[in-house]
């Protein structure tokens, strides 16, 4: 790659191919007409503020943020997937000069904010330069014939969480925590999202024309953002979780028998609730009724669990788990913050001689994963003194091994069926260990991931089919990808320096 030879050009440069493949190419139109959305379809990258000409503090704002518009987008990697779906056409036995119209495509959106993307060169004050991306990935496409009352599926994106299938819509320099700035950037992308759900799209697909309808699920949001999309408060918040209305409290006594009751519409009337006090009740009581709706929700994300995020969550929780083991915390109470230095120093020594296990300041997912395993039990255990708490600790893991694949897999009937089936089961046990043995950690208190781990994995399954496939695993490969190009293939102009970096992902 450093021979010297540019591959990338930059846009004005580009060849047709090139052209081709990038949105803004291919005609198209909706009937009926997007509300609010120009029908022109002739349109490249476009400025993310669109028209916004202030000055948030001080950053020229027609730098900050570039994008596609939605339709143009997803009509360009509709005609991307043009071979694939003749050819789900042929395999289904279909005869494609009759299936023109009632043509359905399911969209994942993701999300996600990425720390530190400053520059590493220069010098002058440090800025805390985050980004966040938006992306989509095209699930599945379906077709419904006449006479059939289920749709056909001619599609379905093989690798969902690859970055290879994960679009990026669009890049903004924006802390994900300024809300106002992050809604300002995502607000015209949330009004043609809803525009495009009332109409149809009609382009033309293997020399037809045909027309496509449009689910979105955007279920690629890690806790964090979906809290600050749905209006909830922050994730210390003692409504613990994203799915029900739990408090920390009971979660913590009822580990397992929640079913997911919020949703995007109640958090709305939530908040009409909260802003007018109908009861004018007091903070307390008011809160308690809302359950910690306080913001006016956003973007409407489908109430999921982040794979991701899940394993990171819980391996974090028994490496505490790990340290208090050592320690024989069961034992006694409060322990001084230099004895848990050292148990915490004995643990990273044990990994690194016997795992080759590094310690790292923040969890990270190949570490969560190389720790969640039965051998790193075992080394653990090693530094354990009694034997019932060894017992305890390898039983706590062999049933967290065995409820793991079920919220991993693309596919879990197919993949892993006995676990799929087996996991209430084992969530019960898993919470029935820990409200016991490990009471000292869970007397009143547990953390968001591990409430979802046991109580909302069988049911967003049954809803959804996976849990893994819908995860924010490409977007967070995706922002690897975003490094790597601002780094080598973009002007350093900062007007033009997103530009590229959105041309290059998408033709990636």
């Amino acid at each position: 790659a450093t021979s010297g030879r540019q591959i990338f050009q930059p846009l004005h440069t580009l060849r047709n191919a090139e052209k081709e493949l990038l949105p803004g190419f291919h005609q198209f139109e909706w009937q009926p007409a997007l509300k609010n959305v120009s029908s022109s379809w002739d349109v490249g990258i476009i400025d993310g503020l669109s028209g916004w000409t202030t000055f948030v503090e001080d950053v020229p704002a027609d730098t900050i943020s570039r994008r596609f518009r939605y339709d143009v987008a997803l009509v360009s990697a509709l005609k991307d997937l043009e071979e694939d779906i003749m050819e789900g056409l042929r395999e289904r036995g279909l005869d494609d000069s009759i299936c023109t119209s009632g043509f359905t495509v399911v969209v994942k959106e993701s999300c996600d904010g990425m720390g530190d993307v400053s520059e590493k060169h220069g010098n002058g004050p440090a800025v805390p330069e985050k980004a966040v991306r938006f992306s989509f990935t095209v699930m599945s496409i379906s077709i419904r014939v006449e006479g059939e009352d289920d749709g056909i599926t001619i599609f379905q994106e093989p690798k969902p969480n690859s970055e290879l299938s994960c679009r990026p819509l669009c890049l903004m320099f924006v802390d994900e925590s300024d809300h106002e700035t992050l809604t300002a950037i995502l607000g015209p992308v949330v009004a043609e999202r809803k525009a495009m759900m009332e109409s149809r799209l009609i382009i033309s697909v293997g020399g037809l024309l045909r027309s496509f309808r449009f689910f979105f699920r955007g279920t690629g949001y890690d806790e964090k953002m979906v809290r600050e999309m749905e209006g909830l408060e922050a994730s210390g918040s003692t409504y613990v979780c994203t799915l029900c209305d739990s408090t920390r409290a009971e979660a913590s006594q009822n580990m397992v028998l929640h079913s997911i009751t919020r949703s995007h519409d109640e958090n709305l009337e939530r908040y009409e609730i909260w802003r007018k006090n109908p009861f004018s009740e007091s903070a307390d009581e008011l809160r308690d009724r809302v359950k910690g709706v306080s913001a006016k929700p956003f973007m409407e994300t489908l109430p999921t669990l982040d794979a991701l995020h899940c394993d990171i969550g819980n391996a974090t929780e028994f490496y505490k788990i790990f340290q208090d083991e050592i320690g024989e915390v069961y034992q006694r109470s409060n322990p001084s913050r230099e004895e848990r230095r050292r148990w915490r120093s004995t643990l990273d020594k044990q990994l690194r001689n016997k795992l080759k296990l590094k310690p790292v300041m923040r969890m990270n997912g190949n570490y969560a994963r190389r720790l969640m395993t039965l051998e790193a039990v075992e080394v653990v255990c090693e530094l354990v003194p009694s034997e019932e708490r060894r017992e305890a600790l390898q039983r706590l893991m062999e049933l967290y091994v065995q409820m793991k694949p079920v919220w991993r897999s693309t596919c879990p009937s197919r993949d892993c069926p006995d676990q799929l089936c087996r996991y209430s089961y084992n969530s019960q046990q898993f919470a029935d260990l820990l409200s016991t043995t490990f009471k000292y950690r869970y007397d009143g208190k547990i953390t968001n991931y591990l409430h979802k781990t046991l109580a909302h994995v069988p049911e967003i399954v049954e809803r959804d089919g996976s849990i893994g496939a819908w995860a924010s695993e490409g977007n967070e490969s995706g922002n690897k990808l975003f490094r790597r190009f601002r780094k080598m293939n973009a002007r350093q102009s900062k007007t033009f320096e997103l530009e590229d970096v959105l041309k290059h992902h998408w033709l990636y």
